[in-house]
């Protein structure tokens, strides 16, 4: 049997084990998926137990996506680009890191027919889930800026000065809204409210109080659901051959 897990520091409100074990049924895989909550001094022993055999894969989450690289034999071209790592496979006696949140996020975009060509694009955060939202906006033609209280470089702006954006998109990349601190939003209602389009990563609630505040629907799950199917690819070496929405609706339906 295969064994696969997500490393991260707080994993009671996450919802992976339960969308790779439909990706295993889907692609006929014999392996078990679980959560480990660790430190970041548990990770070099942690990545050692894939050169054991021990474990055949990673995901990685909050707050390890940049501290994970250190360990790491090998990181792929689109990973190094976008400067985090969410996924981690043993390949050819290597510790290879991917990224395969920036693929969740296109297909989030495109599902939901956000254009942002030429558009004023915010991303709330910096973390190491916000590099790979910055990167594909990019390649999506967006004009993006991140958002954060402690702004480093001309990528970056305050959340002061964002009062006085007229955003497109703003994209919550923070974990401000997260389960169980459902009651908090990043912005207030009047910022939400100026945009044309806003999205939150967070899939715990299903809608944070962000999106309540901006009347929208569109959450992380799909991002999730995306990035699994890409790192179950990579893990498996072999492509997903059935639809993703109808996976993601499965998902939907059991959570």
């Amino acid at each position: 049997m295969k064994k696969y897990a997500l490393l991260g520091e707080k994993l009671s409100h996450s919802h992976s084990p339960l969308i790779h074990n439909e990706i295993f049924k889907d692609m006929n895989v014999y392996g078990t998926y679980e959560k480990i909550e660790c430190s970041k001094d548990d990770l070099g022993r942690i990545i050692n137990d894939l050169r054991l055999g021990k474990y055949h894969g990673y995901n990685v989450t909050i707050p390890y996506k940049i501290e994970i690289m250190k360990y790491l034999d090998e990181i792929s071209d689109e990973a190094k680009a976008i400067g985090s790592v969410n996924t981690v496979a043993f390949k050819d006696n290597k510790v290879i890191g991917y990224n395969t949140d920036y693929y969740g996020f296109c297909d989030t975009i495109k599902y939901n027919n956000i254009d942002v060509k030429d558009k004023e694009c915010y991303i709330l955060g910096t973390g190491g889930a916000s590099l790979a939202l910055y990167k594909a906006l990019l390649d999506l033609g967006g004009i993006v800026k991140y958002v954060s209280r402690n702004p480093k470089n001309d990528k970056t702006i305050s959340y002061d000065e964002l009062d006085n954006k007229n955003p497109y998109l703003i994209v919550n990349a923070t974990p401000v809204g997260m389960y169980p601190n459902i009651n908090e939003s990043p912005i207030s209602k009047e910022i939400a409210n100026k945009a044309k389009y806003v999205l939150d990563i967070i899939f715990n609630p299903k809608q944070t109080l962000l999106l309540r505040y901006a009347n929208s629907n569109i959450n992380g799950l799909l991002m999730l659901v995306s990035q699994a199917v890409k790192s179950e690819e990579i893990w498996q070496d072999k492509k997903y051959d059935k639809d993703k929405i109808l996976l993601l609706k499965r998902i939907e339906m059991i959570i």
